[in-house]
């Protein structure tokens, strides 16, 4: 079983990312679980969000503490000991960040993508939305979702509400996927 923890503020779409992986995973033949973890329950406040995904049926409703995926939809968020707790070893972490984040006190094994996904948000929705764009990359960094599987779930969750919300959605992602195979993987 796979485990992703992604930490964000309310109103940045955390809970919908995790939904969003999950739909993914879901139209790749796999078993998927997404949730939320909320405390106060505000717009800015931290909030987490899980998403397990398996080969085999999950029974596991567990807060995840070990996370092998992290995604930080607000850098603000590293300083918060929590948000870098019980990450596994060779995990993979994904963050929206203008800058390189090389200075993270953490074990060498893990990898650490920055991504300027504001930006990016910024430039397509027009909006600092930012959840698609980190899921492009996570799909890049990971290879755990495709990108055709991740179209196809933005696909689904906004066309009901927007088409062309969902269309700016999808060319966010891809330009993030993009990105972090041109600027990370392909070095």
């Amino acid at each position: 079983m796979i485990e992703v923890r992604l930490h964000g503020r309310g109103g940045q779409g955390v809970v919908t990312a995790a939904e969003l992986i999950a739909i993914a995973a879901f139209h790749q033949n796999k078993y998927a679980q997404a949730f939320p973890f909320f405390g106060v329950e505000r717009q800015g406040a931290p909030v987490e969000a899980y998403c397990r995904i398996s080969d085999q049926p999950i029974s596991l409703r567990s807060q995840i503490y070990q996370p092998d995926f992290l995604i930080i939809q607000d850098p603000s968020l590293i300083s918060d000991p929590r948000t870098l707790n019980g990450i596994k070893q060779q995990a993979i972490v994904i963050i929206n960040s203008e800058k390189e984040l090389n200075n993270l006190n953490l074990s060498k094994n893990i990898k650490v993508f920055t991504i300027p996904a504001t930006s990016l948000a910024l430039e397509i929705l027009g909006k600092p939305i930012i959840n698609t764009a980190l899921l492009g990359a996570f799909a890049a960094a990971t290879n755990l979702i495709s990108l055709k599987a991740l179209e196809q779930a933005i696909s689904e969750k906004f066309n009901e509400k927007n088409k062309e919300l969902a269309a700016k959605n999808i060319r966010l992602a891809q330009k993030a996927y993009n990105y972090v195979i041109n600027t990370t993987i392909n070095k």
